[in-house]
């Protein structure tokens, strides 16, 4: 709709139309209504290249909203959005449309300084994403600036293999002992940690665990939740005897106390715990996730890679080699 004001120099005219915002000056009234109508109708038809002066917080915003909410990781997609407008007020506050490749050049240099470049691309995905959305379905911006940045290249895989001298030491000063069931928060983690050495649950799936998940006679586990559900549906992963073991445990303290789940700790409770005592201890370098390729390594010592992969839920057996097999030259020599 167009707003028409007399002003010192002639007739300003205004004009906002699917979230485009023009204004201009003109000499006469008839002149100003002339040109608002026209830019309307460029507007309404698509051919104006101009774009709605929204910004990259209003993008993250609609982004949460109407795709984020979609996702089982929405939770985790708003609180990088809410990193970055934290990190950089300027960018985030700047019009989206007018978001140059310099910018999102400055902004992975400054991420490099103190992230991996792995960390980097992971984080540009999302960032990329909603540009690409703001372009496709929005009409908020043109071309995306993240199509002419150069991302960096994704770092090496890890490594780290976790010795069972570790391992021992580790789960003993959470407070774990064979056999008795965890009674105190940092015992859970301890459990939850010697069950996904055992398995290659990630951290997530070990804390959905329950009664009605675990089939104790088939040694079979039932995952209604996880990474990859949306790509793979439900998934079945078969557990080893001694798994079975530490299930059993679980599964009778469950029963005891008239519950149907394992765990009761939250994720961040998990990760504060476990990085407590890792610190304490001086594990360099160990996190929780090198238990899932700790254990597929173990295991593609007694199974083919198609039964490992059936086990881990990779459809990429790429990846299941070079990110979670870890078995060193050595001990590959050690059998030869």
């Amino acid at each position: 709709m167009a707003y028409i004001r007399k002003v010192k120099t002639g007739y300003s005219v205004e004009i906002e139309r699917k979230g485009i915002r023009k204004s201009k000056v003109f000499p006469t009234k008839a002149a100003a209504t002339l040109w608002a109508t026209v830019e309307e109708g460029k507007i309404l038809s698509g051919e104006t290249k101009e774009f709605p002066d929204f910004t990259v917080k209003d993008a993250f915003a609609r982004y949460e909203k109407t795709v984020s909410k979609t996702k089982r990781g929405s939770h985790a997609e708003a609180l990088r959005f809410g990193a970055f407008i934290k990190e950089f007020p300027v960018l985030a506050n700047k019009v989206l449309h007018l978001v140059s490749p310099n910018d999102i050049g400055e902004w992975r240099d400054k991420r490099l300084e103190s992230v991996s470049p792995s960390s980097v691309v992971r984080e540009a995905a999302q960032l990329r994403n909603v540009w690409t959305v703001a372009e496709n379905e929005w009409g908020w911006c043109g071309e995306s600036p993240w199509k002419k940045v150069k991302l960096p290249a994704k770092g090496h895989a890890r490594t780290r293999r976790t010795s069972w001298q570790e391992i021992k030491m580790l789960v003993r000063h959470m407070g774990y002992v064979t056999n008795k069931a965890p009674v105190t928060p940092q015992m859970q983690v301890a459990w939850a940690y010697m069950v996904a050495q055992h398995t290659a649950l990630r951290a997530s799936e070990v804390r959905s665990l329950s009664r009605s998940s675990v089939d104790l006679n088939k040694r079979v586990v039932t995952l209604e939740s996880h990474k990859t559900l949306e790509r793979e549906g439900t998934r079945f992963v078969p557990i080893t005897r001694k798994a079975a073991k530490l299930f059993k445990v679980l599964d009778t303290q469950a029963e005891q106390l008239g519950r149907d789940e394992y765990f009761t700790m939250s994720a961040q409770s998990l990760d504060v715990l476990f990085r407590k005592v890792r610190d304490r201890l001086l594990l360099d370098d160990l996190h929780f996730h090198d238990s899932r390729a700790d254990a597929l390594t173990r295991l593609s010592k007694k199974m083919d890679v198609m039964r490992l992969a059936k086990i881990s839920g990779h459809r990429d057996l790429n990846q299941l080699y070079t990110a979670y097999y870890r078995e060193s030259a050595a001990d590959i020599a050690a059998t030869m």
